[in-house]
């Protein structure tokens, strides 16, 4: 259905159908999209001057992806058109509208950075510490394993953590009075 009023805009508008791009089966989630990246590939090549689309959701399911999807296509002086939104960027109103659109989405985007920063301050502050939690290691295996000779990626892998983990562990090892090693590294 979808598809069929979008080829019978088109010819109330005059346009040549170019193409359709057309992703099923994949999610909309996604911003990279077989089809998707085939009509964005097709716009850097100019093959068409509009885009038209169902619905916003429809094209991207976020204010960001779409926002700069039409940046793009506005750079590269092609349409865009939502029917089911009424938005045409060949417009004028349509134009003010994406530039409205711009300006909420950028506001959105500051102000969830500056709630983040804020509740990363406020969780310093009361102590908490962030992160990935360090993987507890036995120290005296990397250093047995590093005695042996093995290499810092065979005694990662033996204990299933990476290879700066086990560093870090023979490093506090070092650290510990009374403990003296000698391996070469």
């Amino acid at each position: 259905m979808q598809t069929r009023e979008l080829e019978e805009y088109c010819r109330r508008r005059g346009w040549e159908l170019a193409g359709a791009y057309v992703d099923q089966g994949v999610s909309g989630l996604k911003e990279s999209r077989p089809q998707l990246d085939r009509l964005m590939s097709d716009a850097h090549r100019r093959r068409f001057e509009a885009v038209v689309v169902w619905k916003f959701d429809r094209f991207a399911r976020s204010v960001s992806h779409l926002l700069k999807a039409l940046d793009t296509f506005r750079a590269l002086g092609i349409d865009f058109v939502s029917l089911s939104e009424n938005l045409d960027t060949s417009t004028p109103a349509g134009r003010m509208v994406f530039t409205v659109l711009g300006a909420v989405a950028e506001l959105e985007r500051s102000l969830i950075i500056e709630r983040v920063r804020a509740g990363i301050r406020n969780a310093k502050a009361n102590g908490k510490r962030l992160g990935r939690p360090r993987a507890a290691v036995d120290a005296a295996r990397v250093a047995l394993g590093r005695a042996q000779g093995l290499s810092w990626a065979a005694i990662a892998k033996d204990l299933g953590v990476g290879t700066g983990t086990a560093r870090r562990a023979f490093a506090g090892l070092a650290k510990i009075p009374g403990q003296a090693m000698s391996v070469s590294g």
